[in-house]
């Protein structure tokens, strides 16, 4: 049996690209699947290093419960489950009977860093 390969292209869009993005799937148009993010600074605040991981942890492997991605981890169960939330919050994964699924066995990261008119803001 042939396994399809399922990929999501997280990016950073404007509302007028998603918008475009919708018009097009609406006519038919293959978009393939995006989770999109307003701005840099939200994507890297949405998916921190931990986050990160644990999308890495849970790609391609179905639904998993909080105690198993944790396991996998090596984190506490509570820690994980805040970044879980947030994910779930964020619409990166979804909150199931079971626990929580990402339904990718892919993932793209697509932006583009172009020049700022403002300095970098000290941290």
């Amino acid at each position: 049996m042939e396994t399809r390969m399922t990929a999501v292209t997280l990016s950073v869009a404007s509302r007028e690209d998603v918008n475009r993005r919708a018009r097009a799937a609406f006519a038919g148009e293959p978009q393939g699947a995006h989770i999109s993010f307003a701005s840099v600074d939200l994507l890297w605040q949405t998916l921190t290093k931990n986050r990160w991981q644990i999308l890495q942890a849970m790609t391609g492997e179905g639904e998993m419960s909080v105690r198993e991605v944790a396991r996998r981890l090596g984190r506490d169960v509570k820690a994980v489950d805040s970044d879980l939330s947030a994910l779930i919050e964020a619409g990166v994964i979804e909150r199931t009977s079971g626990g929580v699924l990402f339904a990718y066995d892919s993932v793209h990261v697509d932006f583009t860093l172009t020049k700022s008119d403002e300095p970098p803001r000290a941290a």
